[in-house]
């Protein structure tokens, strides 16, 4: 199924989006301990990670204009 399907699955379930739990699991799908994600690939994953957030939970034009002006606080 792979990290993305699943996590989406998760989301779609009404789960809480959170960034670490999602890195841990593409981290642990590789084998790899959960902390082992560093610099450009850990960017790259939170790319992902808010392309998903994004799916699950779409903003309203209002939300999209105030992010990208600055007027919110990034969402994590």
């Amino acid at each position: 199924m792979g990290a993305d399907a699943a996590y989406a699955l998760w989301l779609a379930a009404g789960n809480a989006p959170h960034f670490i739990g999602y890195y841990a699991l593409v981290m642990g799908l590789q084998g790899r301990p959960w902390n082992d994600c560093r610099g450009a690939e850990k960017l790259a994953l939170r790319r992902r990670f808010d392309a998903l957030k994004a799916v699950a939970a779409p903003q309203g034009a209002l939300e999209r204009v105030l992010d990208e002006i600055g007027l919110r606080p990034r969402q994590r």
